[in-house]
């Protein structure tokens, strides 16, 4: 991963072979990022999407393999107890230009992933909730 600090945000270019969702923890850790909001674009394979089903509180997962093109890739960085969660949403198309879209689990950079990130200058928290079984955002502050 290539990464410069601008004075309001940072630039990462994520390379070949790098796992997109443990090089942002990466740049969070390496860079002390409290928090933030990202977005960004590429192409990502081998990717695991997910869909939240409120029902049954838990994600339904669906494995991409082969290449596909980001047309959106956004989130935010917060922090859950002291771990880092990276809360990532993609729109994908594939070589026919059909679009799927969910939560990011995990995916590969076969060419390159280009995300600009905004830090906030307070912590990020998530907590767990009893109603939904999600960890939300913690703005009870």
């Amino acid at each position: 991963m290539k990464i410069q600090k601008f004075k309001d945000y940072f630039a990462l270019r994520l390379e070949k072979g790098e796992e997109i969702i443990n090089a942002l923890k990466q740049a969070t850790r390496n860079n002390k990022i409290r928090g933030a909001f990202f977005f960004g674009l590429g192409v990502g394979k081998n990717l695991v999407l997910g869909y939240y089903d409120a029902h049954r509180k838990s994600y339904v997962k669906k494995a991409f393999q082969g290449e596909y093109e980001f047309t959106s890739l956004n989130g935010d960085i917060a922090r859950l107890k002291n771990e880092i969660v990276i809360h990532c949403h993609v729109t994908i198309t594939d070589y026919e230009f059909h679009a799927f879209g969910g939560h990011l689990f995990q995916g590969i950079v076969p060419a390159t992933c280009e995300i600009i990130l905004f830090p906030f200058s307070k912590t990020l928290k998530r907590k767990k909730d009893r109603v939904t079984g999600l960890a939300l955002l913690d703005l009870s502050r």
